[in-house]
C-alpha cells in the first residue's frame, strides 16, 4: 500500500500541465472552426469573381486576400498552439518519468513549460491579429454598403 501512496503525489505532479491542455484543446477548437470559415467564404468569394465584373469585381478581389492573409494567420495561431500543446505531453512525461525514476529534470521542465507558455501567447497573438483583419474586412463591406470611397 505504500507504493501506491508515494505514487498519488507523482501522478498530481504530471497531471497539473492536462489543466493547461484541457485549456489549448478548446482554443484549438476556437481556431480550427475560423480556419473552416475562412475557407468556406473563401471558396464563396472565389465562385463569385468570374462572373462579377468592374468595382464589385475589385471588391470581390480585395476581400479574397484578406482572407487568404487570414488563413495564414490562423495556420500560424494553430501550429503554434499544436507545438504548444505537444510541448505540454512532453512535460507531462518528463514530470512523471522525473518523479518516479527520480530523475534530475528541473532544466528540462522549466524549458518545456516556457516553451509552451511562449508558443501559446504567439497563437493568442496570431489569433488577435486575425480577429482585427476580420475587423477590417468587415469596415470594408460596410462602407461598400454605404457607398463609402475605398481606403
Amino acid at each position: 500500500m505504500e507504493s501506491l501512496s508515494s505514487l498519488l503525489p507523482i501522478i498530481q505532479l504530471a497531471i497539473t500541465p492536462v489543466i493547461l491542455l484541457s485549456g489549448m484543446g478548446a482554443l484549438m477548437i476556437v481556431l480550427t472552426n475560423r480556419m473552416g470559415r475562412i475557407v468556406d467564404r473563401t471558396r464563396q468569394l472565389a465562385e463569385a469573381i468570374p462572373e462579377a465584373g468592374g468595382e464589385t469585381r475589385q471588391h470581390l478581389e480585395d476581400q479574397l486576400e484578406i482572407m487568404w492573409a487570414r488563413s495564414i494567420m490562423i495556420r500560424r495561431a494553430v501550429t503554434a498552439a499544436g507545438f504548444s500543446m505537444l510541448s505540454s505531453c512532453f512535460l507531462i512525461v518528463t514530470l512523471f518519468c522525473g518523479a518516479l525514476l527520480e530523475w534530475r529534470v528541473r532544466e528540462v521542465v522549466l524549458f518545456l513549460f516556457g516553451l509552451s507558455i511562449v508558443l501559446l501567447i504567439a497563437s493568442l497573438a496570431e489569433f488577435l491579429r486575425d480577429i482585427f483583419s476580420a475587423l477590417h474586412a468587415l469596415r470594408l463591406q460596410i462602407d461598400r454598403a454605404k457607398g463609402l470611397p475605398r481606403q
